[in-house]
């Protein structure tokens, strides 16, 4: 566990504290070797797919992975792997001869898809995306292995903006997101801009919303991270060697 509390804390602003704080863990965490990294996703990857909301999951946004943040490129890979062998099987029964009309086809797929278990549906895998319009905000967009990304003003990897490829955020099961830093109370502390916070402010009152999901190395846990009123909470924060939950989703 990171200390990163200085003497004088208790005389701080929150913000200011919460700039020292993110100063520090960024550096922590842009200091775990190459090596570490890698396993350190391996176990990431296992963690996840350990979780039931994850593995039922219909549609996941992640992120690409920058700064030091883990990266999940493992566990989209087996996911993008999986989703395609199960649309191959959903298909491999329907008879496509000249003989059958689109008709027959169609309700060949309706069928399968009634009869398949809703744990072997496909999953859909959405990336964060600047919005446009709505200055601070995030959209959604679907995202493939085969994805044209561009970079955007942070210099970090989106998809190429195409209106329909967008997800609506209230519709996506399950929001990976990127830590700075964490504590046992579930308390988030990301990059400063307040993307997420301004985009999932919809959550706190709705029953429809994404289950969310922090993602960092045990490095980047603090014993207490001040917080503010529009903080939006985690569900579960899942690191390299721990699953933590604080809400009454069953994970």
């Amino acid at each position: 566990m990171s200390k990163f509390l200085p003497n004088n804390a208790h005389t701080e602003s929150k913000a200011s504290l919460r700039k020292h704080l993110r100063k520090s863990l960024r550096n922590v965490r842009n200091s775990i070797p190459p090596e570490q990294r890698a396993y350190s996703a391996l176990q990431i990857s296992q963690q996840l797919n350990s979780l039931s909301c994850v593995t039922k999951a219909k549609s996941i946004a992640g992120y690409l992975v920058n700064d030091g943040e883990l990266d999940l490129s493992n566990f989209m890979q087996d996911a993008f792997t999986r989703s395609k062998d199960m649309r191959k099987e959903m298909t491999s029964s329907i008879d496509y001869s000249s003989t059958s009309t689109s008709a027959t086809i169609s309700a060949s797929i309706s069928a399968s898809a009634l009869t398949s278990d809703i744990t072997s549906m496909p999953t859909t895998f959405s990336l964060p995306v600047l919005h446009p319009v709505c200055k601070g905000h995030l959209l959604f967009l679907e995202y493939g292995p085969h994805t044209t990304l561009v970079k955007n003003k942070y210099n970090i990897d989106e998809p190429e903006l195409a209106c329909p490829n967008v997800i609506p955020t209230s519709t996506i099961d399950v929001i990976l997101m990127p830590l700075v830093g964490f504590d046992s109370k579930g308390n988030r502390l990301g990059m400063g801009g307040g993307y997420y916070d301004r985009t999932l402010a919809f959550t706190q009152f709705t029953q429809q919303k994404p289950i969310l999901i922090g993602i960092a190395h045990d490095e980047q846990e603090v014993e207490t991270l001040p917080f503010e009123p529009w903080d939006i909470p985690l569900d579960i924060i899942v690191t390299p060697k721990r699953i933590l939950t604080f809400s009454d989703i069953k994970p």
